[in-house]
């Protein structure tokens, strides 16, 4: 881990101590502390669907893994942390406090969609995240990121797939149906 990371994740947590109910996630990025606000119902509703998909498709193949969101990513090697709106991991995760970086489902901000297209596409090859589905209300699009491979930037998706809101996108081994999704108004 190196100084500067450890002193902004101090930093980062205090700051998670007196942050404002409306801040759901303090991230580090890029060498910035990105304070996350609490997301709108449609942006949760999003969430939701992506989530009880992947489950159920999970559940099917009877593999130790599941959807979550709300959980904490960190990788301080990288010097990042994050908080995706959904991951696939082993549920085990959750007791043991193990980094993993399967899979990832990010939907799109109405405030800061920079850290969506920006810096989440830096960040998650970087951590090793194999997949990186962006969802974009705003626009009813979206993007698959995969194919990660060195670049003198450091790690960088190599592929990205853009469909639009009614497609159904092949993530891995799984699919997700973005037809039930609801665009910003």
């Amino acid at each position: 881990m190196s100084v500067d990371y450890e002193r902004m994740a101090e930093i980062a947590e205090e700051l998670s101590r007196h942050i404002p109910e409306e801040v759901r996630a303090v991230e580090i990025s890029g060498e910035e502390i990105v304070m996350m606000m609490s997301p709108g119902n449609q942006h949760e509703l999003i969430v939701r669907r992506v989530g009880k998909q992947l489950d159920a498709q999970i559940e099917r193949q009877g593999v130790d893994l599941i959807a979550h969101g709300g959980a904490d990513l960190e990788d301080p090697v990288v010097g990042v942390r994050r908080r995706p709106d959904v991951m696939v991991f082993p549920e085990s995760c959750l007791e043991t406090g193990e980094a993993v970086h399967p899979h990832d489902v990010e939907v799109v901000s109405r405030t800061n969609p920079e850290n969506d297209y920006e810096g989440k596409t830096r960040d998650y090859p970087a951590m090793g995240i194999p997949y990186y589905l962006l969802l974009d209300p705003r626009k009813g699009t979206g993007a698959l990121y995969s194919g990660i491979h060195r670049t003198p930037e450091g790690p960088r998706y190599g592929t990205s797939t853009e469909f639009a809101f009614g497609e159904t996108v092949r993530v891995g081994d799984w699919t997700v149906d973005t037809s039930v999704f609801p665009t910003y108004g």
